[in-house]
């Protein structure tokens, strides 16, 4: 099936031909699903391998269930318990340049094909545009619908098209970038129409002439240190060393990164959070200034906190960890204690970025 042809319509005996592939199972452990690494369950999985079988889904499937769940890489999922209705895993793989000239290209990626290995793909062909992105768990599929970012950017930067099954429909639709209402973490797909489209594909922008990003973080001293010239592949080199620095490895530690988003505040709440501390970090940002939540977290005595098997990870206090056996519900009332003490000494409300099943 070509990668190319979203507008394809099945014929009815290839969407017939779709119940027998789908790969729908029962009362399947999702562990291995989600990267906090929680021992829940779910009632039913299905696993979709193109977009015949989604379409099938949409119109066959789903309509037999009261409650399903979208789940990817499960790089941002807290379950609080096991899931008593339809798990839908997005499985499709493929990559295809769409267009290539000297100075960039467009590519369409599957939903399902693994982040950080896009990442590197990238790099390695010498398309610029997501290197600051490297190493953030998760699928390509989920990329748009919490809008990724890191280091100064993020991926509606890159983002030209996302192509999706309608669940409600069945049918395939496309979605341009400014019709994906990209905000800080945050977009169509996540606040307005949650759970209406299932990602197919996402088309990409990248670029080949230097367009470097480094005054975010430390990503400038960390190249300078290696010695090493700046190019996008030394970029997503030094993005890597700095997360290992801080965050845990999610393959060998439950986490989801950061559990929170960084909040932004007005002049005047920062004026005042300056007088009081005058050694805030922050950014400017178009509609205020923007705090780290890890410092917040910190300033509150949280960093390395830890009761029995959950905690805040030592290195960083924007990091919610599962020690081995810990509940979603566990790691989510520390989430409310910590919101509470940030909100008590701070005034600052804090949001999470992960999603809570319950």
């Amino acid at each position: 099936m070509s990668m190319i042809s979203l507008k394809h319509e099945y014929s009815d005996q290839l969407t017939n031909n779709m119940k027998s592939q789908i790969d729908l199972r029962n009362n399947i452990s999702l562990k291995e699903y989600n990267t906090f690494k929680i021992s829940a369950r779910a009632a039913w999985f299905a696993r979709v391998g193109n977009p015949g079988q989604a379409k099938f889904l949409a119109k066959e499937i789903l309509p037999q269930y009261d409650r399903f769940l979208i789940l990817g890489g499960g790089s941002n999922t807290l379950f609080a318990k096991s899931f008593d209705g339809l798990v839908v895993h997005m499985a499709m793989k493929g990559k295809e340049v769409l267009h290539e000239d000297a100075t960039g290209c467009r590519l369409r990626v599957a939903a399902g094909e693994d982040w950080p290995e896009f990442v590197d793909y990238c790099v390695s062909k010498g398309w610029g545009g997501v290197e600051n992105l490297a190493l953030i768990p998760g699928q390509v599929g989920a990329s748009p619908v919490q809008n990724i970012g890191a280091y100064g950017r993020e991926v509606k930067d890159v983002i030209e098209e996302v192509h999706a099954i309608d669940l409600k429909t069945g049918e395939e639709v496309s979605f341009k970038n400014e019709e994906c209402h990209f905000a800080y973490r945050d977009s169509l797909f996540k606040s307005e129409k949650n759970d209406r489209y299932l990602i197919t594909f996402v088309d990409f922008k990248l670029h080949k002439e230097d367009e470097f990003h480094l005054d975010y973080g430390s990503i400038r001293d960390e190249i300078r240190k290696s010695k090493e010239a700046v190019s996008y592949q030394s970029i997503a080199e030094a993005v890597k060393r700095i997360r290992r620095s801080k965050l845990p490895d999610v393959g060998e530690l439950g986490s989801v990164g950061s559990f929170f988003k960084n909040p932004v505040i007005n002049e005047d709440d920062f004026e005042l959070l300056r007088e009081q501390h005058p050694d805030v970090p922050f950014f400017k940002v178009l509609d205020g200034y923007k705090i780290p939540a890890g410092w917040l977290i910190d300033q509150c005595g949280w960093k390395g906190y830890r009761e029995k098997d959950y905690g805040v990870y030592p290195h960083q206090a924007l990091v919610l960890v599962n020690y081995g056996n810990a509940t979603g519900k566990e790691i989510y009332a520390l989430s409310e204690k910590i919101r509470e003490d940030v909100h008590s000494r701070f005034g600052i409300h804090l949001h999470r970025e992960v999603t809570f099943v319950e």
